[in-house]
């Protein structure tokens, strides 16, 4: 089994200031992310509901381009970017370690802990 890379919040702060490529994804509930949100675009895939997105996941994710996966505390974001390397095929994956609650202690105490 395949794992993705790990991209700690700090890290990723830096790839996003330096304008990287990245597709952000968050596969949070809806409740959630009214509650925290990233202060950068992110394509929103709750994992709840994939039987409405799933069948588009090859038209909206690239995979010329690195995914970064996110959730609360980076656990749902893992299993789901394993997913991807592992059943659906892509190969440049990063999971956000530690998800939104590193995110707010390490780069950006704004965004609400929960």
């Amino acid at each position: 089994m395949n794992t993705p890379q790990t991209i700690s919040a700090p890290e990723l702060q830096r790839w996003l200031e330096q304008g990287s490529p990245l597709q952000l994804v968050d596969v949070r509930e809806d409740q959630e992310l009214e509650l925290a949100r990233l202060p950068h675009p992110v394509l929103h895939l709750p994992l709840s509901r994939s039987a409405d997105w799933l069948g588009e996941l090859p038209r909206t994710l690239a995979r010329d381009r690195p995914i970064v996966v996110l959730c609360h505390a980076g656990i749902r974001s893992w299993q789901f970017a394993s997913w991807l390397i592992d059943q659906q095929g892509y190969d440049q994956v990063w999971n956000l370690s530690g998800g939104t609650e590193a995110w707010s202690l390490e780069v950006d105490p704004s965004v609400p802990r929960y």
